[in-house]
C-alpha cells in the first residue's frame, strides 16, 4: 500500500518552527503541498522558504474562528481543498500547581489546545473533508497522561485533545480518520526549559532509548499516520517518548 502523501494537500497550525515546522518539511518529502499557519510572519515566511516551494504560509491566530475561515479559502485558493489537517499549535502561558492557576491563563491554554483544534476541524469538515474525505491529526502530548507537578493545566488541555480525538474519530467515520501522536520531551523551543543543559541529560537517561525526541520522530510518525498505509487506523493514541511512559518504576 502506497505510504506516498502525492497530490495531497496539508494544512499544518503552529507550522513555523519545531514539531509543526518537522511535520511539514516531512509532509512535503512525502509529496504533499503544505500551507503552515502561526502568528508571525517572518518566522512563517523563514519556515517556507527552508522546506521549499511546496510550502505556502499564512499568519493568523489559530483560535480566531474569522482567520480560521480566511486560511482555509486561501488554502484552498492557493493549493486545492485541503486533505490533511494536523492541529499542532498549542499555548502554555502557565506553568505550577493548578489550584493556583488564574482564569486568564487557564481560558487561554483551553482555547488553543482544545477550542482551535475543534474549530479547525469543524470547518475542514464542512469546507471538503465530508464529502471528498481526509486525515486530522492531533498532536497531544505525554503530559496527558497523568498528574504534574508544574504543568498539570496544559496536560489537561492535552487530555481533553486525546478525547476530542476519539470522539470525533468515532463521528467523522469512515470518512475522515482521526488520530492523536504524544510526543514525550522533544528538543524544540517550546521545551527548551525542559532540556536544556543538566537537566536533558538527566532526563534522557530516564529514557529506556537513552536519548531525547527530535522533531523527526514525531514527523516521520505523522506521515505514516496521514497516509494510505495508516488507513484502517483511527481514534488511536500514538505515545512517542523514547520509552519514557514504560520505564521501571524501581530506579
Amino acid at each position: 500500500m502506497d505510504s506516498g502523501l502525492d497530490g495531497k494537500v496539508a494544512l499544518v497550525t503552529g507550522g513555523s518552527k519545531g514539531i509543526g515546522k518537522g511535520i511539514a518539511s516531512q509532509l512535503v518529502d512525502a509529496g504533499a503541498s503544505v500551507m503552515i499557519v502561526s502568528r508571525k510572519a517572518e518566522g512563517l515566511e523563514e519556515a517556507a522558504a527552508e522546506i521549499g516551494p511546496a510550502c505556502r504560509w499564512r499568519a493568523a491566530n489559530v483560535g480566531d474562528p474569522d482567520a480560521v475561515a480566511q486560511v482555509v479559502d486561501a488554502t484552498r485558493s492557493e493549493l486545492g481543498p485541503v486533505d490533511i489537517l494536523v492541529n499542532n499549535a498549542a499555548a502554555n502561558p502557565y506553568a505550577g500547581p493548578m489550584i493556583d492557576v488564574d482564569v486568564g491563563r487557564w481560558d487561554k491554554t483551553i482555547q488553543v489546545n482544545v477550542t482551535a483544534p475543534l474549530m479547525w476541524t469543524q470547518h475542514l469538515w464542512r469546507d471538503s473533508m465530508a464529502e471528498r474525505g481526509g486525515v486530522v491529526i492531533n498532536v497531544a502530548s505525554v503530559a496527558a497522561l497523568g498528574p504534574s507537578r508544574m504543568l498539570g493545566v496544559y496536560g489537561l488541555t492535552k487530555a481533553a485533545l486525546v478525547y476530542q480525538t476519539k470522539q470525533l474519530a468515532a463521528e467523522l467515520a469512515p470518512a475522515v480518520r482521526v488520530n492523536a501522536v504524544l510526543p514525550g520531551l522533544i528538543k524544540t523551543d517550546f521545551a527548551r526549559v525542559l532540556w536544556e543543559g543538566e537537566r536533558g541529560e538527566q532526563v534522557a537517561e530516564q529514557y529506556p532509548m537513552k536519548r531525547l525526541g527530535e522533531t523527526t520522530d514525531i514527523a516521520q510518525a505523522v506521515s505514516y499516520l496521514c497516509s494510505d498505509a495508516a488507513s484502517w487506523i483511527t481514534g488511536q493514541t500514538l505515545v512517542l517518548d523514547g520509552g519514557g511512559s514504560i520505564r521501571f518504576g524501581d530506579g
